[in-house]
């Protein structure tokens, strides 16, 4: 029998694979799983630099779910590996193989972050569908794989001043992964060189510059 993941129901089970589904589509397309005490974290990275000068910055996406009490994992795998079970609705089969992305070992804290602001979700929306379009009216024509990553870099790593100097690729990643639906006022928080934005479908966390006194970003559009 296949190795499997055993979630606590047949809709955790689903969610794990809707975000699976998702970040194949991001970055590398690898996903981490990691299960303790009833919680299984799924964690990628939508962006994450590929060499010593790709500029890309390393923006992570997590999600949790509930899963069996029993279950404790630590593996990364191909996300278009994970597929549903056949014979039981609340599993999910893992591929015969893992992968070692480059991004696994250099993991954010589990301790000591500290509330520093909060952002629109709205905000992160209209700056992902902004850097989209940034990205696609910049990429030449017949643009090979180097010349897509360059203008990808230096769009979805710049600091942007609607995030109070968060990247853009943090927003682009929120958007990505489907954790921005409807309104809400996402927690900013920092530990050390991360930065962490928590929303209700789950965390992007961003690595980069230790940030001091992130001031809160205004809410922009109507509230209704």
């Amino acid at each position: 029998m296949p190795a499997r993941v055993l979630f606590a129901d047949p809709h955790a089970a689903q969610d794990a694979l809707t975000f699976a589904g998702r970040t194949a589509r991001l970055g590398d397309g690898a996903v981490r799983l990691a299960a303790k005490s009833g919680v299984l974290a799924m964690t990628s990275a939508p962006l994450a630099p590929r060499g010593l000068f790709d500029a890309t910055p390393t923006v992570l996406g997590m999600r949790t779910l509930p899963a069996d009490l029993e279950l404790e994992c630590d593996l990364v795998v191909d996300a278009t590996a994970l597929h549903a079970d056949a014979d039981d609705s609340r599993a999910v089969v893992l591929p015969d193989t893992a992968v070692s992305p480059a991004w696994v070992g250099i993991a954010p804290p589990r301790a000591g972050w500290v509330v520093t602001g909060s952002v629109a979700a709205s905000v992160l929306a209209a700056r992902a569908q902004w850097g989209i379009a940034a990205v696609a009216d910049a990429v030449p024509r017949e643009a090979g794989e180097d010349a897509v990553r360059a203008v990808r870099a230096s769009v979805w790593g710049g600091a942007d001043d609607e995030l109070a100097g968060l990247p853009l690729g943090a927003a682009f990643a929120a958007f990505a992964l489907g954790f921005i639906v409807g309104e809400e006022e996402v927690a900013v928080r920092t530990s050390g060189p991360w930065t962490r934005l928590t929303l209700a479908r789950g965390h992007v966390i961003v690595r980069g510059p230790a940030r001091v006194g992130l001031t809160d970003v205004r809410r922009t559009g109507s509230s209704a």
